[in-house]
């Protein structure tokens, strides 16, 4: 019995001492693991098709300040990823493939371009949704429906894709602000109406094919059939492609029509398809891929119809031209009675190199959808743009590259698009000078301090200024004038450019995509500073949900005063709107007519959509 009970008390002592070690042990693991910032989630792994369990340090939402290099360093295979069916992405970008988009081979390399040479950089998903954090706050991570509403764009997007064929989809909510627009229902249920249709009457489908066999032979009226189609077409640079892309897209919702792009080899490879189970690509046994010499035009049928007002024959195939340069459209594309008439044209061919969304909006038949898709009138390049533009993995991988080398550290990101038409071109120095007028004026950058030493200590708080331009001048210059001074805010200021064309190449692949991800990492910024009248800056302000600064134009040495003006909305302009009511049969200024529209601060004659219930 004493033997008994000396051996309880030994194992007694001994519990107590254990107990006594890990009992600190697990209380610490408990807090660490409660106000902690990483946690454990599966990932899927998209290069290998393999579903792992990996742990993943994640970025929180918050206020920590946490960046990309401190992810970078703690060597997470999967960094920034946040839940559930998150794609563990890690993507080695080799040098080589950077600089041959970003031009990086020249030895006189311009400021900006990307600094790391002769090595493989590994970049994970990395969380920079609110890019920087405040000290010493844990805040908790954000529910599961939180993320995948971000991830889907409230709705905008659907999760059916296969999300390692289009990388961007699924991880530009990781780089980009959440926005504050959120869709109507009613858009969400349009464009999963208009995804149905599209599957039902894409290419090669049994409908899409018996009316690409028909051609134009049997064009009587009566060609009524379940699916329609809106043919496009590219038409001058990238910028205008893109606005007239969305503009399109638009019609086709509003017209039940399906969108097939015809893409030239110097667009292939720019977008991902945006639509499940379905190619937006027209084939290339269209029957008039080449020659479209014979295919009746708009106004012929306008003309006809007006001839023959039984309307007894109509064109089973027609091209619409809507280029600023072909006034024919002006007068009549808008009216009611010519969508009555287009609607009865199996196929149009579109021909445009406008964003002619507010003309679409001036037909009474459309209103009544436009306002429930569009409650807030500004909006809808930003929701439109947001669904169907995607960078194909080679654009997102140089995007996601630069963004992480040069933009993710910063506390704020403003960027500057400068493009110098060739008519009445002010000098370089002029343009330095009003972009840093308008930037001083409305506290975009700090100015300087000329009292004090640049080798002062200056603040940790930094700003990135991004600048895309054809010409290397400015990115130069404002590298120098930054790194040569000190501001008055003590604030480090960097300038990256990632590349200088010195002119436009409309037709060619590279300079496409040099233009796309310039465009795109725009969109990402929080501030912009545009171009007036450039297609360009349209794209990367619409898409960033943003209202960007615009530069006046400039002449001689001559600043503007203002030197830029904000937008009124995060629009792009639709620079030859129609002047004709088809009402009263007489020219009219739109604005007057619709308190949504208002005139363009870069191009007096534009219109620009404008939200206006706050």
């Amino acid at each position: 019995m004493d033997k008994v009970v000396g051996w309880s008390l030994k194992s007694f002592r001994t519990l107590l001492v254990v107990a006594s070690v890990t009992f600190p042990i697990l209380v610490t693991f408990t807090l660490i693991r409660q106000n902690s910032t990483f946690d454990v989630v599966q990932g899927f792994n998209a290069l290998t098709g393999r579903t792992q369990n990996t742990t993943t340090n994640v970025v929180k939402q918050g206020t920590q300040n946490a960046t990309t290099a401190d992810v970078l360093k703690q060597g997470s295979p999967n960094a920034g990823v946040q839940a559930g069916r998150q794609k563990d992405q890690n993507i080695i970008i080799r040098e080589s493939a950077v600089d041959k988009i970003l031009g990086d081979k020249n030895k006189n390399a311009t400021p900006g371009i990307l600094e790391e040479r002769n090595q493989a950089i590994t970049i994970s998903d990395i969380g920079l949704k609110n890019h920087s954090f405040e000290d010493g706050k844990n805040v908790p991570s954000p529910p599961t429906t939180t993320i995948a509403n971000d991830k889907l764009l409230d709705g905008l997007l659907v999760s059916s894709f296969d999300e390692a064929s289009c990388l961007s989809r699924y991880q530009t909510y990781l780089y980009r602000k959440a926005s504050p627009h959120k869709p109507s229902k009613y858009l969400i249920s349009k464009l999963r109406d208009y995804e149905h249709l599209h599957r039902s009457c894409g290419p090669y489908t049994k409908f899409y094919n018996k009316i690409m066999r028909k051609g134009a032979k049997f064009s009587k009226n009566g060609t009524s059939t379940k699916c329609k189609y809106l043919v496009w077409t590219a038409s001058n640079g990238l910028g205008n492609r893109i606005v007239t892309l969305a503009a399109a897209f638009l019609y086709a919702i509003l017209t039940d029509r399906v969108l097939l792009v015809k893409f030239g080899a110097d667009m292939f490879g720019l977008f991902c398809e945006p639509f499940p189970d379905s190619s937006w690509l027209l084939p290339r046994n269209f029957p008039y891929w080449k020659d479209q010499k014979h295919i009746e035009t708009y106004e012929s049928m306008l003309q006809n119809s007006r001839e023959n007002s039984s309307q007894e024959f109509l064109p089973s195939f027609l091209i619409l031209n809507l280029q600023h340069t072909h006034d024919g459209h002006n007068n009549f594309f808008h009216c009611d009675p010519s969508q009555d008439l287009l609607q009865k044209i199996p196929v149009l061919i579109l021909l445009s190199d406008q964003y002619f969304v507010p003309s679409l909006f001036m037909i009474p038949s459309f209103r009544q959808d436009l306002s429930k898709m569009f409650p807030e009138k500004d909006t809808v390049f930003h929701h439109l743009g947001r669904y169907l533009l995607h960078p194909s993995n080679e654009p997102w991988e140089i995007i996601r590259k630069f963004y992480e080398a040069h933009l993710a550290k910063a506390n704020e990101r403003i960027g500057l698009q400068i493009r110098v038409f060739n008519t009445h071109r002010a000098p370089h120095q002029t343009i330095i000078n009003e972009i840093m007028a308008c930037a001083l004026q409305h506290k975009l950058l700090p100015d300087f301090d000329i009292q004090k030493s640049t080798t002062s200590p200056l603040k940790k708080t930094s700003k990135a200024v991004l600048v895309a331009s054809l010409f290397s001048e400015y990115g130069e210059k404002l590298k120098n004038m930054y790194q040569e001074n000190t501001t008055v805010t003590m604030e480090v200021i960097r300038v990256y450019q990632p590349s200088h064309e010195e002119r436009q190449k409309s037709n060619n692949d590279m300079h496409n995509i040099k233009a796309w991800t310039e465009i795109y990492l725009l969109s990402l910024c929080d501030a912009l500073i545009t171009s007036p009248k450039s297609t360009f800056g349209y794209v990367a302000h619409s898409l960033g949900g943003l209202k960007p600064w615009i530069l006046q134009r400039a002449y001689g040495e001559t600043i503007p005063n203002p030197p830029c003006r904000q937008a009124k909305s995060m629009e792009p302009c639709f620079h030859y709107p129609p002047k004709y009511d088809c009402r009263v049969n007489s020219t009219v200024d739109f604005t007057s007519l619709f308190h949504h529209m208002k005139h363009c601060e870069d191009v007096s004659s534009g219109l620009r959509l404008v939200n206006t219930n706050h």
